[in-house]
C-alpha cells in the first residue's frame, strides 16, 4: 500500500500536478483574471470607445475580443498550471464550453473545470506513442463533458450568490456597503484575484460601486500613505498598479493595513447610500480598483449602458463627483489622516511601508 501510494505520488511529481491552495487559488485564479482582462474586459473597453467615437471597426474589434473570454481565461489558467502545449491548445474549447454553459457564472465554471482538464490533460501528455491524439482527445473530452454536465450548476450557484449579495446591498446599502467595500479590497490587495471573484460572482449594482470603492481605498489609500517613503514612483506603481506590492510589509507589520481598511468602511456606504455609484460595466471591472483605471472607466461604460438601455437619462455632475470622490480624493485624504495618526502614536514607523527597490 505504501509502496502505491509512493508511486502515485511519484508520478505527480513528474506531471507537476500540485494539489495546492496556492496553485488553484491564487495561480490559476490570478491568471483566470488576467485572461479575462485581455478578452472581456478590453474588448468592453474597446467597444464602448468605438461606441462613444462613432467608429464601427472598433466596435468589431472589441466583440471580438469579448467573445474570445472563455477559451482566454482557459488558456491562461492552464498556462498558471504550467500546461503543456498540447493540453494548452486544447482548453480553448474546453474554456468556451464552459464558459457559454456557465451563463452568468462562466468564469467560476471555467475556472473549475479548467483545472480539472488542465490536470488530466498533464497525466496522460506524452504518455502513448499517439500523444498527438490522446492528450487533446483526454483534455477536450473531459473538459466539454464537464461543462455539459456542472457548468450549468457552477454557473447558477456562483450567480446566485452574487444575486443575494446585491440583493442585499441595494436592501441594506450601508451595511452591505461597508462589508463588500472592506472585503473586496482586502481580496485586491492580498496575493488572490478580487477580479476574478468579482467576475465569478458576477457582481455589479450597488455592490458592485461598494467594490470598485474598497479596491480604490486600499490602492490610492496605500499610494498615498506611503508616499513619504516611496515617492512618485510608488504613488504610480501602486495607485495604477496594485496595492499587492505592500504585502511583504503588511506581512511583516500587519497594522500598517489597518488606515486602507477603515478607509473602505467609510468610502463604501458613501458610495451607496450617498452617490449610489454603480457598476454596470463589466464584473471583473468591480475587483481593478484604479489599475489602469480600469474601475472607472467600467463606471462609465455603465453609464452609457444604461443610457442606452433608457434606464438614464444622462450622466450627470453627481455621478462625476462621486467617482472622482469615491475613487480618488476620498481615499488618498482619509487614509493620510488616519496614517498620520498612526504614525503619530508610533504604530506606524519610518520605513514601514518602504517598498522593496
Amino acid at each position: 500500500m505504501e509502496e502505491k501510494e509512493n508511486a502515485i505520488l511519484k508520478f505527480l511529481k513528474r506531471k507537476n500536478i500540485i494539489f495546492s491552495v496556492k496553485r488553484y487559488g491564487i495561480d490559476a485564479l490570478g491568471a483566470m483574471a488576467q485572461g479575462l482582462f485581455a478578452s472581456l474586459l478590453i474588448g468592453t473597453i474597446i467597444s464602448t470607445l468605438g461606441e462613444q467615437l462613432g467608429v464601427e471597426i472598433l466596435v468589431q474589434i472589441g466583440t471580438y475580443a469579448k467573445s474570445m473570454a472563455g477559451p482566454s481565461m482557459a488558456v491562461a489558467i492552464g498556462f498558471a498550471l504550467q500546461a503543456p502545449p498540447l493540453v494548452l491548445f486544447s482548453l480553448l474549447a474546453v474554456g468556451a464550453s464552459a464558459n457559454e454553459l456557465g451563463g452568468a457564472g462562466g468564469p467560476l465554471s471555467v475556472l473549475v473545470i479548467a483545472i480539472i482538464a488542465a490536470e488530466c490533460g498533464k497525466a496522460v501528455s506524452k504518455e502513448t506513442k499517439i500523444d498527438i491524439l490522446v492528450t487533446p482527445f483526454v483534455t477536450i473530452a473531459i473538459g466539454v463533458l464537464l461543462s455539459m454536465w456542472c457548468a450549468p450548476a457552477i454557473g447558477a450557484a456562483a450567480s446566485s450568490v452574487g444575486r443575494i449579495i446585491m440583493w442585499a446591498t441595494e436592501l441594506q446599502p450601508f451595511l452591505m456597503g461597508i462589508f463588500v467595500s472592506v472585503v473586496v479590497g482586502i481580496a485586491l490587495t492580498l496575493p488572490i484575484s478580487s477580479a476574478a471573484i468579482c467576475a465569478a460572482l458576477n457582481l455589479t449594482g450597488l455592490a458592485g460601486g461598494a467594490a470598485v470603492a474598497g479596491c480604490c481605498a486600499q490602492m490610492i489609500g496605500f499610494a498615498f500613505m506611503s508616499y513619504r517613503e516611496n515617492k512618485v514612483g510608488g504613488l504610480v506603481s501602486q495607485g495604477l498598479g496594485t496595492s499587492m506590492l505592500q504585502m511583504g510589509n503588511i506581512v511583516k507589520k500587519p497594522i500598517i493595513w489597518l488606515p486602507p481598511i477603515i478607509t473602505s468602511a467609510i468610502t463604501g456606504p458613501i458610495a451607496t447610500c450617498i452617490f449610489k455609484m454603480r457598476m454596470d460595466g463589466a464584473a471583473i471591472a468591480s475587483g481593478m480598483g484604479t489599475c489602469g483605471l480600469v474601475g472607472q472607466i467600467g463606471v462609465y461604460t455603465g453609464w452609457m449602458n444604461r443610457i442606452a438601455e433608457g434606464t438614464k437619462a444622462a450622466v450627470t455632475a453627481m455621478d462625476w463627483a462621486g467617482l472622482v470622490l469615491i475613487c480618488f480624493v476620498l481615499p488618498a485624504v482619509i487614509t493620510v489622516i488616519i496614517g498620520e495618526l498612526f504614525r503619530k502614536f508610533g504604530l506606524i514607523q519610518e520605513g514601514d511601508l518602504k517598498l522593496e527597490d
